[in-house]
């Protein structure tokens, strides 16, 4: 199938290919998803669905099971979180402390960030960051040096008064 014959086959086919999986699942998007999805595998094989004869039927049971994929997962992952500790009764409000630090990570580069969060937040060490990184441990202590620095500038207390140089 060429080019101009599969874009020809798209567009005699979608809004029919489309209505019957709607019908089937009883869902408009998930059917216009399923089959989007379905003429894009089917554009790779372009030469095959000529050779098959009946590409329609190809583009809709690749769409079905695309579906039956789909509605599989979302099953699994229900399932998943049923069978999960159930969330605890209250969870408290972070406070003022919580709210700064967050902003003050925020303003630090991304590179910064997550260096100190790998390395204090996951407990990872240098040599793990770096790998986790693709970084050079040198370069990672250089990020955890200027992140704690700018941290420190973020979050100085003013609530705190340095004592004075005896």
């Amino acid at each position: 199938m060429t080019v101009e014959e599969f874009e020809e086959f798209y567009a005699q086919t979608v809004a029919r290919l489309t209505g019957q999986l709607y019908v089937m699942l009883g869902d408009l998007h998930e059917a216009q998803d399923v089959v989007a999805e379905a003429y894009v595998k089917g554009w790779t094989r372009r030469a095959q669905l000529d050779r098959e004869g009946q590409p329609e039927a190809w583009i809709r049971t690749v769409a079905w099971r695309l579906a039956v994929s789909r509605w599989r997962f979302r099953r699994r992952s229900a399932e998943a979180w049923r069978r999960g500790t159930p969330p605890p009764a209250h969870v408290e409000a972070p406070g003022p402390e919580h709210l700064v630090l967050v902003d003050a990570l925020r303003g630090l580069p991304a590179q910064q960030r997550r260096s100190l969060t790998l390395h204090y937040l996951c407990d990872l060490t240098v040599e793990q960051v770096a790998v986790e990184t693709g970084l050079s441990a040198s370069t990672v202590k250089t990020h955890l040096v200027r992140g704690r620095a700018a941290l420190a500038d973020r979050l100085h207390d003013p609530r705190i008064e340095e004592a004075p140089d005896v």
